[in-house]
C-alpha cells in the first residue's frame, strides 16, 4: 500500500493540482496580463473565458476593466488673488489597456490621486476666487483633460471629474451671506414695487373702463330720449296736419274761455284773434245778407 501510494496516488494528485492551477476562468470585466519567463509579448492579455497558463513558467496579473472612482480628500489651494480655498472632488476612471496599466505604473489609483492633487492646485492657482466659486464646471473639464493626458500613457482614462464642495475663507463666507441677504431683500422690494405698480395699473384700467361704460350708457340714454322726443314730435306733427282752421279756432276760443274764467282783471288777446274771428264774421255777414 505504501509504494502504490507513493508512486501512483501522489503523482496523480500533483498532476491534478498543476492542471487546476493552470486553468484560469476570466470574467467578462477582467483580463489577465501574462508574463512568460518574466517577459510580456503582444498577445499576453488573456480573457474573457477559460485560459491556460503554464505553472512556474507563466505569471499573470489580474486587471479589472470596470469603471472605478477615487475620492480625493479635502485639499487647501491658494487662488490667484491669494485666497485659500478647500476643495474635495471625485475622479471616475477605467483601464483601457490592461498591459500598460500593469507595466507602466505600479499603483494606478495611488498615482492618479497624487497627480490629481497637484493638478488641482495648479488649476486653482491660475484662477481668482470669484472664478473658482462660479466656474465649477469649467474646473471639472480642465482637471479631466489634464489628468487624462497623464493617465493615457498608463493605459487608463479619466472619464469624469466632479467637484463636490468648495469652501472659501470664513470672512468670504460671511460676506457672501450678507450679499445673499441683500440680494434677496432687493428682489423682495422689486417684487413688491412691481406688484404695487401692477395693482395701480389694474385700478386705473378698471376706472377707465368704468368711465367709458358710464359715458356709453349716458350717450345711449340721450339717444333714446332724443328718439322718444322725435317720435313724440312726429306724432304731434302728424296730428296737427289733420286739424283744420275751424278746429284751431275752437281751441283758441276754449283757451280764451278758460282765461275769462280766471279771477284776474287782465285780458289777453292773441295777435291771431282777428284772424280767428274772420271766418265767424264772414258767416254772420252772409247770414245777414241772405235775410
Amino acid at each position: 500500500m505504501g509504494p502504490f501510494f507513493v508512486f501512483v496516488i501522489v503523482p496523480i494528485g500533483f498532476v491534478l493540482l498543476v492542471v487546476f492551477n493552470a486553468i484560469k476562468v476570466v470574467r467578462e470585466y477582467q483580463r489577465l496580463v501574462l508574463f512568460r519567463l518574466g517577459k510580456h509579448n503582444a498577445n499576453g492579455v488573456l480573457g474573457p473565458g477559460i485560459s491556460f497558463v503554464w505553472p512556474v513558467i507563466d505569471q499573470v496579473v489580474w486587471v479589472d476593466l470596470r469603471e472605478s472612482f477615487l475620492e480625493i480628500p479635502e485639499q487647501t489651494c491658494i487662488t490667484k488673488d491669494n485666497a485659500p480655498v478647500s476643495v474635495d472632488f471625485l475622479i471616475y476612471w477605467k483601464v483601457i489597456d490592461p498591459a500598460l496599466s500593469v507595466i507602466q505604473v505600479r499603483n494606478f489609483a495611488g498615482a492618479l490621486q497624487g497627480i490629481a492633487t497637484t493638478t488641482l492646485r495648479a488649476v486653482v492657482g491660475d484662477m481668482a476666487l470669484d472664478e473658482v466659486l462660479s466656474k465649477r464646471e469649467q474646473i471639472n473639464v480642465i482637471l479631466r483633460t489634464k489628468l487624462d493626458e497623464v493617465t493615457g500613457r498608463w493605459g487608463g482614462k479619466v472619464t469624469s471629474v466632479e467637484i463636490r464642495e468648495i469652501l472659501p475663507p470664513t470672512e468670504v463666507q460671511s460676506a457672501m451671506t450678507k450679499q445673499m441677504a441683500a440680494e434677496r431683500h432687493r428682489r423682495a422690494v422689486v417684487t413688491e414695487s412691481d406688484g404695487t405698480k401692477q395693482a395701480a395699473v389694474t385700478i386705473a384700467e378698471g376706472e377707465k373702463q368704468s368711465a367709458i361704460l358710464r359715458a356709453e350708457g349716458e350717450r345711449q340714454s340721450q339717444i333714446l330720449k332724443a328718439e322718444g322726443y322725435a317720435k313724440a314730435l312726429e306724432s304731434i306733427f302728424g296730428a296737427a296736419k289733420s286739424i283744420d282752421a275751424k278746429t284751431m279756432s275752437l281751441q283758441y276760443l276754449d283757451t280764451l274761455k278758460a282765461l275769462g274764467a280766471s279771477p284776474s282783471t287782465k285780458y289777453i288777446f292773441p295777435m291771431e284773434f282777428t284772424t280767428l274771428l274772420k271766418p265767424f264774421v264772414e258767416n254772420i255777414k252772409d247770414a245777414i245778407t241772405k235775410k
